[in-house]
């Protein structure tokens, strides 16, 4: 289990972490909390990922979302190479406290996802039959904005 940040309020009993004004983010046992980044004027949702004390503390700080890459095991800040940033307009923190929403304008070509869409969730799954090793996913070709990058 990952100590608690001293960055961050010490969790308390549920009804204080619930109804109380400290935050005190429950990060698992990786040390990681989930972040929804939504657009701050439609909600679209625009990608999922995750963030540690660091990345939480920069993002509240700066005004700008950082993240954890789990696969690349380093902390990042969205749009660092790619130049579309996510500005923050506001955070949020659900009930229990163990999960950020981040309200964000995106800054460059208004692009979240590297492979060049709005948003990263530019694929449906369809529902109606049980799922099977064939199922075929649909793009939304109306969210791409880009070529992909690397």
């Amino acid at each position: 289990m990952v100590a608690p940040s001293p960055r961050f309020a010490p969790r308390g009993d549920l009804e204080t972490v619930e109804t109380g004004t400290a935050l005190s983010p429950k990060f698992d046992a990786d040390g990681l909390i989930i972040a929804i980044a939504v657009d701050a004027d439609d909600g679209g949702v625009l990608m999922v990922a995750y963030m540690n004390d660091e990345a939480l503390s920069r993002t509240i700080e700066t005004g700008e979302a950082w993240f954890w890459s789990r696969s690349r095991r380093k902390l990042w800040k969205k749009g660092e190479e790619s130049g579309n940033v996510l500005v923050v307009e506001d955070i949020r923190v659900d009930c229990d406290q163990d999960a950020i929403l981040v309200k964000v304008r995106i800054a460059g070509d208004g692009v979240a996802c590297h492979q060049g869409y709005r948003s990263c969730f530019y694929r449906s799954v369809p529902t109606g039959a049980p799922p099977a090793p064939d199922l075929a996913l649909s793009f939304d070709a109306s969210m791409r904005r880009v070529p992909p990058r690397d």
